[in-house]
């Protein structure tokens, strides 16, 4: 093996010869004559290591989901041995596509899409997609989306705004490239596309129905920004199931929100302001409920001794909070797995169509941050 010496500055290149016959003199790789070119190892290598057909291999390494875990297995240890690497960006020239897909998430700061996020990407690598994330608040966002929309750059969207106007996300369905869309946790209303949410008005009245079962009759709600579907369905179900109690819900019990902890801390201000004041509060948003918590700490109000707290999502640090806080969990890693799959479906053409609009369950998980009302 000869090596050739460069001056410093460069990178040293290996040269390796054979000779006309294929001899190498000496037990050694080198010799006047041709160059030799390393062979890497193709498809059909792990096929013969596997012992299956190069479109098994393909399907478990494109489409694990149409294999089994067996033969899964026995392709990755094949792909291991033999040392092959798949060239993405070939399959995507061939196949006309981007390889990757775009998550339009309403704010990144909000740690509440943590988990989405991790689902989608766990549930899109083994397929060898690349997730881009965009914000949807950044200034150039729509210029951005409207890229990717008509330019093939890439080959599906996961939405969690659905805030975005219409006419943005219709774009690039009257292209020659037509991305399909999957929506996430947030939907609009009268529109066919695939989407996956839980059920938030079932997920408020669970909240009600626990403080009620607790004796409180004075219940209040903090919402979400106004016109998002979220904040409209569960201030609904909020309404709804203090209707089913025979509570009647009071205008002023309804306090202004936007999902963040400030707008929960001046909810709680309000809430301070008030000559007759109730007893519970069910925060449409842990963030929120944190916020509010948290002001009426610093004003030298107990909870729940004095008020009891109930937040919606189970965001990491609500079990953290003091008083740890009773909320409404929903499956966040399953809500961005299945909307991973359904796009997958939709990009595949595989299966089921994937426009169905799954409902995942929420549950009510009980901390410290809710009692019985004083007396």
């Amino acid at each position: 093996m000869d090596y050739k010496s460069e001056p410093a500055g460069y990178c040293s290149v290996e040269r390796r010869y054979r000779s006309p016959t294929g001899a190498t003199p000496e037990g050694k790789l080198g010799g006047e004559g041709t160059q030799m070119t390393k062979r890497f190892p193709k498809i059909r290598d792990v096929a013969e290591a596997a012992g299956v057909s190069t479109a098994t291999v393909s399907r478990a390494l494109s489409a694990p989901e149409m294999v089994s875990e067996d033969t899964r297995a026995i392709v990755l240890k094949a792909v291991e041995a033999t040392g092959y690497r798949m060239n993405h960006a070939a399959r995507n020239l061939r196949r006309r596509q981007a390889g990757g897909i775009v998550v339009l998430v309403p704010n990144l700061a909000n740690p509440f899409f943590a988990q989405i996020l991790s689902g989608i990407a766990a549930a899109m690598a083994p397929s060898g997609y690349n997730v881009l994330i965009a914000d949807t608040r950044q200034a150039d966002a729509g210029s951005s989306i409207l890229d990717y929309l008509h330019n093939n750059r890439a080959d599906g969207l996961i939405v969690l705004d659905a805030g975005l106007p219409e006419e943005m996300l219709s774009a690039g369905q009257t292209s020659a490239f037509q991305p399909p869309i999957v929506f996430a946790c947030e939907w609009l209303d009268d529109d066919d596309r695939a989407s996956v949410t839980i059920d938030n008005a079932y997920g408020a009245r669970l909240a009600v129905d626990h403080l009620v079962a607790l004796g409180h009759r004075r219940i209040g709600h903090v919402m979400g920004p106004p016109d998002n579907i979220l904040t409209v369905t569960r201030a609904q179900g909020t309404r709804a199931a203090l209707a089913a109690h025979d509570l009647a819900p009071r205008g002023d019990w309804f306090f202004e929100g936007d999902f963040s902890l400030a707008s929960g801390a001046a909810a709680a201000q309000r809430w301070l302001a008030l000559d007759d004041r109730p007893t519970a509060v069910f925060c449409a948003s842990d963030a929120m409920a944190g916020g509010f918590i948290g002001a009426l700490h610093r004003a030298g109000v107990r909870v729940p001794e004095d008020v009891s707290v109930v937040g919606f999502d189970d965001i990491e640090i609500a079990a953290h909070l003091v008083p740890a806080l009773t909320t409404i969990a929903q499956p966040r890693r399953q809500i961005g797995e299945t909307a991973a799959q359904k796009l997958l479906d939709l990009i595949r053409k595989t299966g089921q169509p994937g426009r169905a609009k799954d409902v995942l369950p929420v549950e009510l998980v009980v901390r410290d941050s809710t009692a019985v009302p004083a007396s």
